[in-house]
This record gives C-alpha cells, sequence and structure tokens, in this order.
C-alpha cells in the first residue's frame, strides 16, 4: 500500500496586502491562515481516521469521516486554485487560446462574464469556470460549499470564492461588489494554463 502524504497548506503566491484594494490584508490572513488552515487539518484529520478505521475494523465513524474527506477536500483544493488565479498586476481580459475559447463556448466574453458573476451571485460556496471533458466545452458552475452541485469530471480552472469570510469585512452584504473587484485582479494567464493543461489531456 502506497503511504499516503498529508496535506499542506502553501504560502500565498504574493504578499498579504497585494490584492488591496480589492481583498483587504486583514481578509487574506483570515481567510488563507485560519479558513484555507482549517480545511487542510480537515482533511487530515478525516484521512488519519478512515487509515485508522480500516486497519481496526470499525467503520462506524468512516461514513462522516467521508463527507469530510470531500467537504474538506473540496475546500482544499479550491482555495488553492482560487490564491493562484489572483494576482496584483491581475485584471483586464483574456488572451489567445482562452479567450477564442470562452467566445466560442459563451458567444463573447461579455456573456460569459455575466453568466459567472450570475453565478457567484447565486452560490453558497463558489463560482467556478470549469472545462467539461465529456461536452467538451467550458461551463461556469454553481457550487454550495465545497462540493455541492460539483459536475462530475468537470475540470475547475477559475474559481471565485463567494463563502462571507471572504468578503464580508471589506464589502458587507454587497456581494456584487466583490465580485466585481475579484475581475480587477485576476490572472488570466494563470487561468490560461490551467485551461491548456487540462484541455491537453482531452482534446
Amino acid at each position: 500500500m502506497s503511504e499516503r502524504s498529508n496535506p499542506e497548506l502553501e504560502p500565498l503566491p504574493y504578499d498579504y496586502d497585494a490584492l488591496e484594494p480589492s481583498i483587504s490584508e486583514q481578509v487574506l490572513t483570515w481567510h488563507h491562515d485560519t479558513h484555507h488552515q482549517g480545511y487542510v487539518n480537515g482533511l487530515d484529520s478525516a484521512e488519519e481516521t478512515l487509515a485508522e478505521n480500516r486497519a481496526n475494523g470499525d467503520f462506524s465513524s468512516s461514513g462522516s469521516a467521508m463527507r469530510s474527506v470531500t467537504h474538506n477536500g473540496c475546500g482544499h483544493y479550491l482555495h488553492e486554485l482560487f490564491w493562484n488565479n489572483m494576482d496584483p498586476n491581475g485584471g483586464g481580459e483574456p488572451e489567445g487560446e482562452l479567450a477564442a475559447r470562452i467566445e466560442e463556448d459563451f458567444g463573447s466574453y461579455e456573456g460569459w462574464k455575466g453568466e459567472f458573476k450570475a453565478a457567484a451571485s447565486a452560490a453558497g460556496g463558489w463560482a467556478l469556470l470549469v472545462y467539461d471533458p465529456v461536452a467538451k466545452q467550458l461551463r461556469n458552475v454553481v457550487v454550495d460549499k465545497h462540493d455541492q452541485g460539483a459536475l462530475w469530471g468537470a475540470h475547475p480552472i477559475l474559481a471565485l470564492d463567494v463563502w462571507e469570510h471572504s468578503y464580508y469585512y471589506d464589502y458587507g452584504p454587497a456581494r456584487g461588489d466583490f465580485i466585481d473587484a475579484f475581475f480587477d485582479v485576476v490572472n488570466w494567464d494563470n487561468v490560461a494554463q490551467q485551461y491548456e493543461k487540462t484541455v491537453s489531456k482531452h482534446e
């Protein structure tokens, strides 16, 4: 049996104050160091419980542990994507193959953006731009919590966290203002890299 590697919280790819005024230093500190760390810890704990249960043959707590793996695992993975999807020098619009694909699948960049903002307004967790390898197209997806509403087999390439801890300190109940500010820091180079890596495996 292969040895399991424990999940770890990676440092942010920029300073805590680098995304101001879109996201404050205080929010980024809380969000990364407390909330994201909590998902990493929860995933690790659930994995340990499952391993112990397999070893001792007692599976009475395995159901809740497996739910914890999907909840905390998705929280961990999506936050990793979220941090890297942003950059202090971000903003603007996508270019190249990604821009062409967005236009092909959504009609225009504005068509995609309007739909993505609608996803972010409706979600109880995340708005995701994913590549669907079955339909071979990009889709916007509304995800509640971290794992409810996900599309099987789809690969997220852009993630926007709309849990209240992402924005309430900065924007209060004005989630729409936070969504607009997110577009000022989107790292389209990273999104394009995610897209190209994913598509190369499936097309």
